[in-house]
């Protein structure tokens, strides 16, 4: 079976591949950093008695998690964002746009 797919097509593929897998490299980049100076800051509140160490881990949490759905949920090439184009194309040919 030959691929029909045009050079073009290809390229444009290849480039939205290579967008989310960065996109996602620096998701897991981003989740790495947090774990690591979040541990040390806990070790460090704990060492001294004190546990200030949630404040930073809340408010950079809520960071990741946000990241986390720009690259997850709602990025180029996202499953969800897929399913809404696709609804919405379905929705533009049942009206003949």
């Amino acid at each position: 079976m030959t691929d029909l797919r045009s050079p073009a097509v290809d390229s444009a593929l290849d480039r939205l591949a290579r967008r989310r897998a960065s996109a996602k490299m620096g998701w897991f980049i981003h989740a790495a950093v947090y774990a690591i100076v979040n541990l040390g800051l806990a070790a460090l509140s704990l060492s001294a008695g004190r546990d200030w160490h949630a404040y930073p881990l809340l408010g950079w949490g809520l960071g990741l998690a946000i990241h986390g759905a720009a690259v997850w949920l709602i990025g180029p090439g996202a499953a969800l964002r897929e399913r809404l184009v696709e609804r919405e194309r379905a929705a533009l040919a049942r009206r003949g746009h």
